[in-house]
């Protein structure tokens, strides 16, 4: 009889560890999804010098050639033109797009 009880508490417990999961989960699903939003890229021929330096790979030297070599019809300029090398361009080529005026 005792052991059915703690198996009981035992299973009442995991099931409430699961629903916490399941909501920290779905409370948090918004934040990423937002973030890969084509409205949240950063335009390379239109950012600042600081906004540039805040993706991945890019620091001041890197951001400075990019806005140097302004302007680029396509994201992919920036390897075409060599302003980034081809691993820092992985990195950031699904955070960033070049809008034409």
């Amino acid at each position: 009889m005792r052991r059915r009880f703690m198996t009981r508490i035992l299973v009442v417990l995991f099931a409430l560890s699961l629903m916490a999961v399941a909501q920290a989960a779905k409370s948090s699903a918004p934040a990423t999804t937002t973030a890969t939003a084509k409205t949240d890229l950063l335009d390379i021929n239109s950012a600042t010098k600081v906004q540039l330096q805040a993706l991945p790979g890019i620091g001041p030297a890197y951001s400075q050639k990019i806005i140097d070599g302004r302007p680029y019809a396509k994201k992919t300029d920036l390897l075409n033109k060599k302003i980034v090398p081809a691993a820092t361009y992985d990195k950031i080529k699904d955070k960033i797009i070049a809008k034409q005026k």
